[in-house]
C-alpha cells in the first residue's frame, strides 16, 4: 500500500492576541515551537484534565447555556388529554378507489410449460377472459416454441421473454385493456447447482387494470341505406360495450356479408380506426361505410354464347330476374359454371344496367367471362381382383359434343369375367340445375359364379342429382329400360336348364331423402332410399309380370370428436313371378364390398348342388361399423371395425335361416375428395368355396 507524508508548516499568519478559550487550546508556546508542542501528545496536563470526569447526579441543575436568556420552566403540569367523541358528519375519502386489488400470493396461475408461467394477481375487477387469453398467448408464445425445441439456456429465454412481454401487452390491448401492466420475472439456475435438469423459468404477472369501452361509433353513410336498421343490427357493437379489437374485425365481416346478401353489390367499407381516450377510458370507432345503392338481379350474359349460351347459364343460376341481389348466389353461379368441367377459368361480375331511383332498387346484369377448357378426354384403368380376375377398361369422351353440355362417351371393358362395348349420351343441367338426361346403349357378356349372360340393352334416365357442390335433401330419378339377354341358367331344383333368352321391359323410379352432412364421409344424419320397378319379362313363349322393389336406410351418429357409429339396413323383394320367370342377371344376390364383406361378390344366396349361386327373390342385409379417428397423419387416418350380415331367399318373403355373417377391420385415409377405403373381412360362417379373407378397396365409405 502506498504511503503519504504529511508536511506541516508554521502558521505564520496566526494572531497571538486571540481569545482566551483558544489560548487555552493552543498556547503561544505552540506557535514558537510547534514540533515540540506536538510531540507532547496526549500525555500532557491538558489531556489528563480532559479525561478526568466526575460522576454527575441525576438531579444536578443544568448550567446556564451561554447566550440563552430565556428562563427554564419549573414545575410544569399538563392536563390529561380528553377522549374525542366520533363526529358522524365527517366523511373519509377512499384513496385511489379505482385501482385494482392485487393478490400476488393468491394469483390465478397457468403453468404452460417447464419454462413458462402466467399469473393473474388482479382480483377486483376480475379478469374474466383469462382462459381465452392464455390459449391465444400459448399459440403465439416464442418461449413455448423454444420449449418445444428443447434448447433452453438463460440467454435465449431472456431474449424471448422480452418478446413475449410485448406480446402480452399487445393482447391486453386487443381485449381492451389499455392501462395494463405485465411484470416479468426470470429465474435461472445458480452456478454449481447439483440439479442439472434445472432450466430457466419465466413468470409473467398480468395486471389488466380497467377494461375500456366503446364511445362514439361512426359508420359513415350506412344510415342513408334503405335497409339501414337491418344493416346496423348486423354490426353488433354498441356504445358502452366492452372494447375488443378483433371483435371489430369480425363485425366488419358480418356487416360486409349482410350488405352483400341484402342487395348492395357495390358496397364499400373502409378500414376501421379506433381513437383511445385514456381519461374517459373509452375508444371512439370510425369505420366509413358507403352502401352505393340497392340492386336486383337482371339477366345473365355469356361472353361465349356459341359454347355456353346466356340462356343456359341462366338455367344454372339459383335466382330469377327481379330477385334481390345476393352475393352468395353470385358465387354459386360461378361454382356451377366451373362444375360443368367445360371451362378453365370463369368470373361472374355484376354490372349496373339501371341505377336506383328513389326507393326503387337498381338492376345489375351478371356478366360471365369464361375460357374454354379441353373437352375431349381419354381415360383407362387396369385392375385385378381375386374374385373378378383381370379387368381393363377404356373410354373416350367429348363433354360438349352437343352444346350446351351434351356429352358423348364411348366405352369398352375387357376382362376375365366381363366384356362390354357401349355408347352414352348425357345432357347435364337439362331443365334445371343438376338435372341430367342419360341415354345408354351397350352390349355385354358376363360370366361369373352367379350367371352367364349375353345382353343388349337400351336405358334412359332423367334424374335430379345430389352433388358435392350442392347436397340435396331430396334427389330422384325416373327411367325406362329394354333389353334382350341370352342367359344360361344354373341347375335349379336338380334339373339342368339350357340357355334361355329373356326380353325385358321396365320402368323405374328412385327417391332419396338425405339429412347426412356429407355424401362421401357422413358423420351424422340419415338416408332413406326407395326404389320401385314394374317389370315384364317374356321367355320361352311365356309372359311374366313382377315388381322389383328395394328400400335402403342408413344412420350416422358422432360420439365426441373422434368416433362415428354407422348402421345400414337393406330390404329387397321381387314379387309376382316365379324364379324361373326372372332372368338370372336380374335376380337378387349378396356379398362383396358394398354388401356383406368377407364374402365374394354376389356369392351369398341359394345354391345348387354344385355350390353355384342361383339368385333369389328376397334379400336382407345389415351392417354396423365404428369409425375411430386415430390422430395419425394430422387425423387423416381412421380405423373401422365392422360386422355385416345378409341373407337371400328364393321366396318373395325374406328368410333368415341361411344368414351369412362377416366381420373385419378397415382403414380410411381422408383426402380432399373423400376417404380412401381399405377393408379386410373374414366370413364367420363360410361355405366350402368361400375364401378365408377378402380385401376391398374403394373411394368413400362403405355406406
Amino acid at each position: 500500500m502506498a504511503s503519504a507524508a504529511l508536511v506541516t508548516q508554521p502558521a505564520l499568519a496566526q494572531d497571538r492576541s486571540t481569545a482566551e478559550e483558544l489560548e487555552e487550546l493552543i498556547p503561544d508556546s505552540a506557535l514558537d515551537n510547534p514540533e515540540d508542542w506536538a510531540a507532547q501528545g496526549t500525555d500532557g496536563p491538558q489531556a489528563s484534565e480532559s479525561d478526568d470526569f466526575a460522576e454527575i447526579e441525576a438531579d444536578t441543575p443544568i448550567d446556564d447555556i451561554p447566550g440563552m436568556d430565556l428562563a427554564w420552566p419549573e414545575d410544569l403540569e399538563f392536563e390529561p388529554l380528553q377522549d374525542l367523541e366520533p363526529d358522524e358528519d365527517i366523511e373519509f375519502v377512499d384513496l385511489l378507489p379505482d385501482n385494482p386489488r392485487l393478490a400476488f400470493d393468491d394469483a390465478e396461475t397457468f403453468e404452460l410449460s417447464d419454462s413458462l408461467v402466467l399469473a393473474f394477481p388482479q382480483k377486483e375487477p376480475p379478469f374474466l377472459e383469462s382462459v381465452d387469453f392464455v390459449e391465444r398467448f400459448e399459440a403465439l408464445s416464442t418461449i413455448e416454441e423454444l420449449d418445444d425445441d428443447g434448447e433452453e439456456n438463460p440467454a435465449q429465454v431472456a431474449a424471448r421473454a422480452k418478446a413475449d412481454q410485448e406480446l402480452l401487452e399487445t393482447l391486453l390491448r386487443v381485449y381492451g385493456y389499455y392501462d395494463g401492466q405485465v411484470i416479468r420475472t426470470l429465474a435461472s439456475p445458480e452456478p454449481g447447482e447439483d440439479d442439472a435438469d434445472t432450466s430457466p423459468r419465466v413468470r409473467f404477472d398480468v395486471i389488466p387494470g380497467d377494461r375500456y369501452r366503446y364511445g362514439a361509433i361512426d359508420l359513415g353513410q350506412l344510415p342513408t341505406a334503405p335497409d339501414a336498421d337491418t344493416l346496423r343490427a348486423a354490426f353488433e357493437i354498441q356504445p358502452g360495450d366492452f372494447l375488443q379489437s378483433d371483435t371489430i374485425v369480425q363485425e366488419r365481416f358480418d356487416l360486409d356479408r349482410k350488405l352483400g346478401e341484402t342487395g348492395y353489390p357495390f358496397a364499400e367499407i373502409d378500414e376501421p380506426e379506433l381513437l383511445i381516450d385514456h381519461e374517459r377510458e373509452e375508444g371512439d370507432l370510425t369505420m366509413p361505410v358507403r352502401p352505393n345503392g340497392k340492386y336486383v338481379f337482371g339477366e345473365v350474359v355469356s361472353n361465349d354464347p356459341d359454347f355456353l349460351s346466356s340462356r343456359h347459364l341462366a338455367s344454372l343460376a339459383r335466382f330469377d330476374p327481379g330477385d334481390v341481389y345476393q352475393r352468395s348466389l353470385d358465387l354459386d353461379l360461378r361454382r356451377a359454371v366451373t362444375a360443368t368441367g367445360l371451362v378453365s377459368t370463369v368470373s361472374v361480375t355484376p354490372r349496373e344496367v339501371q341505377a336506383p331511383q328513389g326507393d326503387e332498387p337498381g338492376v345489375v346484369a351478371m356478366d360471365v367471362e369464361l375460357e374454354r377448357a379441353k373437352v375431349r378426354t381419354i381415360a383407362g384403368a387396369i385392375g385385378y381382383g381375386s374374385e373378378e380376375g383381370i379387368r381393363v377398361q377404356a373410354s373416350w369422351e367429348h363433354r360438349n359434343f352437343f352444346p350446351p353440355e351434351g356429352s358423348l362417351r364411348v366405352r369398352g371393358i375387357v376382362g376375365t369375367q366381363e366384356q362390354l362395348a357401349g355408347v352414352t349420351f348425357r345432357r347435364n343441367n337439362l331443365g334445371g340445375r343438376d338435372k341430367v338426361l342419360t341415354l345408354d346403349a351397350y352390349a355385354s357378356t358376363i360370366d361369373n359364379a352367379a350367371y352367364d349372360a349375353n345382353t343388349v340393352a337400351l336405358t334412359g334416365t332423367y334424374e335430379r342429382l345430389s352433388t358435392l357442390l350442392f347436397q340435396k335433401p331430396l334427389s330422384w330419378a325416373v327411367g325406362a329400360e329394354i333389353l334382350a339377354t341370352d342367359e344360361r341358367n344354373r341347375i335349379v331344383d336338380g334339373m339342368p336348364r339350357p340357355r334361355q333368352t329373356y326380353f325385358v321391359g321396365s320402368i323405374f323410379g328412385r327417391a332419396t331423402i338425405d339429412t347426412s352432412d356429407s355424401l362421401l364421409d357422413p358423420t351424422r344424419g340419415y338416408r332413406l332410399t326407395g326404389f320401385l320397378a314394374p317389370e315384364t319379362s317374356r321367355t320361352q313363349g311365356q309372359q311374366y309380370y313382377y315388381l322389383r322393389n328395394q328400400a335402403d336406410a342408413s344412420y350416422y351418429q358422432s360420439i365426441g370428436d373422434r368416433y362415428v357409429v354407422a348402421a345400414r339396413a337393406r330390404l329387397a323383394t321381387i314379387q309376382g313371378a316365379d324364379l324361373v320367370g326372372v332372368a338370372p342377371s336380374r335376380r337378387l344376390y349378396a356379398g362383396g364390398g358394398g354388401s356383406v364383406r368377407g364374402y365374394a361378390y354376389r356369392s351369398i344366396g341359394p345354391k345348387n348342388e354344385f355350390d353355384e349361386p342361383i339368385g333369389g327373390r328376397s334379400l336382407v342385409e345389415f351392417s354396423l361399423e365404428a369409425r375411430i379417428g386415430t390422430g395419425f397423419l394430422d387425423g387423416a387416418v381412421s380405423i373401422v371395425p365392422f360386422v355385416d350380415a345378409g341373407s337371400v331367399s328364393t321366396s318373395a318373403t325374406p328368410d333368415f335361416g341361411e344368414i351369412k355373417i362377416g366381420a373385419g377391420i378397415g382403414v380410411r385415409y381422408t383426402t380432399g375428395f373423400g376417404p380412401i377405403r381399405l377393408d379386410v373381412g373374414v366370413p364367420l360362417n363360410p361355405g366350402p368355396d368361400d375364401s378365408p379373407v377378402a380385401v376391398y378397396v374403394g373411394l368413400g365409405q362403405a355406406f
